[in-house]
């Protein structure tokens, strides 16, 4: 069978029978849909047709993208809308969007040329790198409606952008950390070079007056450091003192400033060693420490940020008259009741007051076939309504909503520290107190026996214990395996997977999207009449081709759609191809229409679809969301290694005791909302069990917070990746196998880089007591400690 031919615009096969084309450089290009038809000929009518030499990537469909009415981009021309976001200067605006769509660099040559080319536009220019761009324009010419709507004309959906408080503020932090850590290091190299020259070991014949100057300079390189960079380490020093709560930063405060205060005496008097390298060595290699944790903190917030994005912008709220007006989501109250029509997300929780439609849950549940609602039911804000307009009276709002629940599960289940973090924070705390007791025992009987010689050993203690090997056994080992992870297709954003893997005993899985690949495909044709299959098949396409249901997915592009469509939620759809009158749905509300008896279904598993006409059924259709291939796999490895194995999903169809069947998986649970998976977590938690959780969903963000290690899948939400530990990019579940392989092996090197810097601290420490090691050979010690922590962690890059 011959590959069908790729869309020219966006890759995807074009239908069998298809009709839409485009002319571009010259020649016809097969289209797969009115969309990308319309976007190409908008391209070409441009004068942009260079764009199709110039990329590097098939750009997006743009019926993938979200859905824009001309009421709701009127709502932008507002001056009261704009406000936060539009800045004026005289006749000119300007504003930042955030544009959807972009593939490749040449999105942005085409986005800044069309935009250029439009009566009042100034300047355009389009980040890449967060798909951020930047307009000004004349609004009296043209509004900033009609800006939007040229953006979607070229396959681009444009939102107004806006800092979350929360992430501006981490970002500001973030910048200052990056400064800090530039500048530790760039006068580092500057202080150990002027630094060293002074040592004996070099025996470079210097002159007084040149030592003179180069410690003067190292002290004057150095000042910035200590009161710049390693500002944070005071502040935190002093604020866990006033608590009584020991930390590494009074450790690291202790050590710089002890080698700081000390270089000072030596610079002033001429006399003994310079430790302003050893205050730059600690400084960089500490800091580096504290913006990795930054950044994890930052991917932490913009993911809680992200569910936001989950409700719409604007709604049609009804008047007494029944007549109704587009406003913003913030101008929305309680009791007022809103037409929610198909195709278009809920903006609050609420009751349907009139209508009946199905509704696409599998945001919260997880369950990928929309749900029947009729008057009197309960529907969630963020959910998708599917087939007939809604008419619902509000409930909640913002916190209120069943969405935010979600966000204060994830919320409340990351700030739970597990046991072995509290144990780490408690053993962190003894061995700095004994640190610090002997290094006073110490400075009491050097005092006694040479009070010359109590202050070097002293300090030469204090750099020895310092904590800088320890701090990078564990992140360079992760560094180094980050490159080798990604090759097998498995991304870590937590640094304690891959030393918690090999504690793991239970697998929870997800099942929609995870073990399954999370759509509805079409697996058989079972033709009833003298139809053939293909025949079959091209008038339930033409029916479905109406639909905004994720089942007319799974019958693909047809080349002309059926008219008179009339959709029957929860039952099917009814249409007209020529003179044929057809149904496509459940069985009973098919026969109705021929009064015939509903044929029997041979037994196979799947959704089941009939397709009839007046004179009776046509073909049934099976629909099933397929299993994936390297599932067995993995449940294969989890039952090796002894682990205890659950299937929690949110949907309540026999899928679920299906999935579990062909998997050999015995304790399979569905119809579980976030809250109920979440319970089970704590109720494993309670028997003392290590949880690995694989998830794809907003519905699992609560359980992939909370468990021990959790991976998310490639194709899952924004939200759910960066709530989850690791992200599996390449959506093999083999590649999780070999990923899981390659943990352990970090793991090992994890624990050799600790085991080694631990006997190094341990052993140095007698011999710094004794005063057989000076400061200066204690920060070279260090240097070779951390040396050697560093080499080991690079053999995870090779294979």
């Amino acid at each position: 069978m011959a590959s069908p031919t790729p869309c020219y615009h966006c890759g995807l096969p074009v239908p069998t029978g298809s009709r839409f084309q485009a002319q571009v450089l010259g020649a016809t290009r097969e289209m797969c849909c009115p969309g990308c038809q319309a976007v190409a000929e908008a391209i070409v009518d441009g004068g942009l047709e260079h764009y199709y030499t110039h990329r590097s990537q098939r750009a997006g469909n743009p019926q993938n993208l979200p859905q824009a009415l001309p009421d709701e981009l009127a709502l932008y021309d507002r001056t009261d809308v704009q406000q936060p976001f539009v800045e004026h200067d005289g006749e000119l605006s300007e504003t930042h969007l955030l544009i959807e769509g972009i593939s490749c660099a040449a999105c942005g040559w085409l986005i800044e040329k069309h935009l250029r080319e439009l009566p009042g536009v100034s300047e355009a220019s389009l980040n890449l790198s967060n798909h951020r761009l930047h307009v000004r324009w004349a609004d009296s010419q043209l509004p900033l409606s009609s800006l939007l709507k040229a953006l979607r004309k070229i396959g681009y959906a444009a939102h107004p952008w806006q800092a979350d408080a929360a992430a501006e503020q981490l970002q500001r932090e973030n910048r200052r950390a990056m400064r800090e850590l530039g500048v530790a290091g760039m006068l580092w190299m500057q202080v150990m070079m002027a630094t060293m020259a002074t040592w004996p070991e070099f025996n470079i014949d210097l002159s007084p007056e040149l030592d003179k100057i180069l410690r003067w300079v190292s002290l004057f390189l150095t000042t910035p450091i200590v009161f710049y960079c390693c500002g944070q380490f005071f502040r935190g020093a002093l604020r866990d003192l006033r608590t009584r709560h020991l930390t590494m930063d009074v450790s690291v405060s202790l050590a710089i400033g002890g080698a700081y205060v000390a270089g000072i005496w030596s610079t002033i008097t001429g006399q003994g060693e310079l430790y302003f390298d050893a205050v730059g060595m600690f400084a960089l290699f500490l800091l580096a420490g504290r913006y990795l944790e930054r950044r994890a903190r930052e991917r932490t917030a913009a993911a809680t940020a992200q569910l936001v994005n989950l409700l719409p912008a604007s709604c049609l709220r009804l008047d007494s008259q029944g007549q109704s007006q587009r406003i913003l989501l913030s101008e929305l109250r309680v009791g007022d009741q809103v037409l929610v029509p198909p195709g278009a997300l809920l903006p609050a929780d609420g009751r349907i007051a009139q209508g009946q439609s199905s509704v696409d849950e599998s945001l919260l549940t997880g369950e990928y076939l929309p749900q029947p609602r009729n008057v009197g039911d309960s529907v969630t804000a963020g959910t998708l309504n599917v087939e007939g307009p809604l008419q619902v009276q509000v409930q909640a709002l913002g916190d209120a909503t069943r969405l935010s629940a979600i966000v204060r599960l994830l919320e409340r289940a990351q700030s739970d520290k597990p046991r072995l973090a509290v144990l780490a924070d408690q053993v962190a705390q003894w061995f700095l107190l004994i640190v610090l007791v002997v290094a006073a025992i110490v400075g009491l009987v050097w005092w006694q026996l040479d009070p010359s010689r109590a202050f070097w050993i002293v300090l030469a203690l204090l750099v020895a214990t310092c904590p800088c090997a320890l701090a990078l056994a564990t992140p360079t080992a992760l560094t180094a395996a980050t490159g080798s992870l990604h090759k097998l297709g498995m991304l870590l954003t937590r640094g304690h997977v891959l030393e918690g893997l090999n504690q793991i005993d239970t697998l929870v899985l997800d099942k929609t999207g995870t073990l399954t690949e999370g759509r509805l495909t079409l697996s058989a044709i079972h033709p009833l009449r003298e139809l053939d299959a293909d025949a079959c098949l091209a008038l339930a396409a033409a029916l479905e081709n109406r639909s905004e249901h994720p089942i007319a997915r799974a019958f693909g592009q047809a080349p002309e759609a059926a008219e008179a469509v009339d959709s029957y939620p929860g039952q099917g759809l009814q249409g007209r191809v020529g003179a044929r009158v057809l149904r496509i749905g459940e069985a009973s509300f098919v026969c109705k229409l021929s009064t015939q008896p509903a044929p029997a279904i041979s037994g196979e598993h799947g959704q089941w679809l009939l397709l009839g006409d007046e004179q009776g059924p046509l073909a049934w259709f099976v629909l099933d969301d397929r299993l994936r291939d390297d599932a067995p796999q993995l449940i294969e490895m989890a039952k090796a290694k002894g682990w205890q194995i659950m299937l929690l999903s949110g949907d309540s169809s026999p899928m679920v005791a299906e999935v579990a069947r062909q998997l050999g998986i015995k304790d399979a649970r569905g119809g579980l909302p976030p809250e109920a998976k979440l319970d089970v977590l704590k109720q494993l938690h309670s028997e003392g069990r290590r949880v690995l959780m694989l998830g794809d969903g907003v519905n699992d963000v609560p359980v992939l917070a909370a468990a021990d290690i959790s991976i998310a899948m490639g194709s899952a939400t924004d939200l759910a990746k960066t709530s989850a530990d690791a992200v599996l990019l390449s959506n093999r579940l083999s590649s999780l196998v070999q990923a899981l392989h390659m943990a352990q092996r970090t793991r090992r090197i994890i624990i050799e880089n600790l085991t080694w810097a631990s006997l190094y601290n341990g052993l140095v420490l007698p011999f710094a007591a004794i005063g057989w090691i000076t400061p200066i050979w204690a920060a070279l010690g260090m240097s070779v400690s951390s040396l050697l922590v560093v080499l080991n962690a690079l053999r995870l890059t090779r294979p």
